[in-house]
């Protein structure tokens, strides 16, 4: 076979192969069992209660620390308003008011915050965050305000380093 041939065939299989490399939204039935994997077999936590009571302070006390950590990802209210990439990831950032995220229980939603989810791009905070700053943040996140009422992260806005 002629080398020119044989590179040819070469290019044609990488350009065939890098085609699948392109990020695309899961189908509904991926969707499905990463779902299912991720209940039943990935996040842990299933049986942790939360020692954080849900009070006024404790839900603004996770209000505080998710904006030190979650909100460039997840929006100020948790619903990736004003995150401009949230829909385009591959998984999508999903809103943490969706029936997908408030059906885990409190101890999977901490699981989550601790250790992450990989692939996805949720970073874990392990080591980051204090035990009582997860388990506030779950508390906020049982308590969520209307989609847009915090407004847009300042650093989407352009008014990071406004005065």
């Amino acid at each position: 076979m002629r080398l020119d041939c044989v590179f040819a065939v070469l290019g044609c299989a990488a350009s065939l192969g890098l085609t699948g490399c392109k990020a695309t939204p899961p189908g509904r039935g991926e969707a499905a069992v990463v779902q299912w994997t991720k209940y039943h077999v990935t996040v842990g936590g299933v049986h942790d209660k939360n020692p954080i009571p849900s009070t006024a302070e404790n839900i603004e006390a996770g209000k505080q620390a998710f904006g030190s950590y979650c909100v460039v990802c997840h929006g100020r209210d948790g619903q990736n308003t004003g995150v401009p990439f949230a829909a385009s990831m591959s998984p999508p950032i999903p809103s943490l008011a969706s029936a997908e995220v408030q059906r885990y229980s409190d101890g999977q939603l901490k699981w989550i915050i601790e250790n992450g989810i990989s692939p996805s791009g949720m970073p874990a905070s392990r080591g980051i965050l204090s035990d009582d700053d997860m388990w506030t943040i779950v508390v906020f996140l049982r308590h969520l305000p209307p989609a847009g009422s915090l407004g847009e992260p300042r650093t989407y806005s352009g008014e990071e380093y406004a005065k």
